[in-house]
C-alpha cells in the first residue's frame, strides 16, 4: 500500500506536537530578533492544548486529530500565527475526512487545500519572509513530483528538500508582512520564525509518514 491508514495517522499529529514542544525556545529566540519573541510560546501553548484534549479521546484518526489541532490554533491561542496554522490544519483535516487510506494523491490535495486556505487568509507570497516561503515551494515541489509519477515517499522527499531551501532563503529576505516589516532592511540576516516552524513541521510530517509506511 502506497500510503497509510487514516486510523493510524494520529501519530503524525503527536509528533508535530513534540516537535513544537522541543523547539519552543528556539522559535521564540528567532522571533525575538525581529518580532515579538512569542512565537514559540504561543505555538507550544496551542499544540500542548491539543495534546491534552486528545488524551480525553480514544481512537482518534488522522483527520480528527488535524481537525482538533486546527480548531485549537484558530480559536484558542493568541498571535498572528494561530489563525494561519489553524487554517492549515483545518483544511488538511477536512480534505482527508472519510478517506480510509491517505496516499500520495490525497496528501497532495490536502497540501494544496492548506496552501489555498492560508493564501486567502493572509495574502502572503514567496519573497515576503513568511511561512509561505517554505509552504509554497514545498507544495509546488510535491505537485511536480506527483505529476512526474513519483510514489508517496518520492513526493515527500522532494517536498522536504524544497521546504528546507525555502526556509534558508528567508534569512536574506526583507520582511514585507507583520511586525518585522517595520524594520525594513534591518530584518535581513535573520531567519523568519514562521518559516522555521513550518519547516520543522514539514520535516516532522515527512519523517513520521515514512515510519508509518515502513521506510
Amino acid at each position: 500500500m502506497d500510503g497509510f491508514l487514516n486510523k493510524d495517522g494520529k501519530v503524525i499529529v503527536d509528533n508535530l506536537i513534540l516537535t513544537i514542544q522541543e523547539n519552543k525556545n528556539y522559535l521564540s529566540d528567532i522571533d525575538g530578533l525581529i518580532g515579538d519573541g512569542d512565537h514559540g510560546v504561543n505555538m507550544n501553548k496551542g499544540f500542548t492544548m491539543c495534546q491534552d484534549r486528545m488524551k480525553e479521546e480514544s481512537d482518534v484518526s488522522f483527520s480528527e486529530a488535524l481537525k482538533t489541532l486546527g480548531r485549537i490554533l484558530m480559536m484558542e491561542i493568541g498571535g498572528s500565527m494561530g489563525p494561519l496554522y489553524g487554517t492549515f490544519f483545518n483544511k488538511m483535516g477536512k480534505r482527508c475526512k472519510g478517506e480510509e487510506v491517505i496516499d500520495q494523491h490525497v496528501f497532495g490535495d490536502m497540501l494544496n487545500d492548506a496552501v489555498v486556505g492560508i493564501s486567502e487568509l493572509g495574502g502572503a507570497k514567496v519573497g515576503d519572509k513568511t511561512l509561505m516561503d517554505v509552504l509554497i515551494p514545498a507544495s509546488e515541489a510535491y505537485a511536480l513530483a506527483l505529476a512526474e509519477g513519483k510514489d508517496f515517499l518520492g513526493c515527500l522527499s522532494d517536498m522536504q528538500v524544497a521546504a528546507e531551501l525555502g526556509w534558508h532563503t528567508t534569512k536574506d529576505l526583507v520582511a514585507k508582512i507583520g511586525r518585522a516589516s517595520r524594520l525594513g532592511e534591518r530584518s535581513k540576516g535573520v531567519l523568519d520564525a514562521g518559516a522555521t516552524s513550518c519547516y520543522l513541521m514539514m520535516t516532522s510530517m515527512t519523517e513520521t509518514i515514512r515510519t508509518l509506511m515502513g521506510s
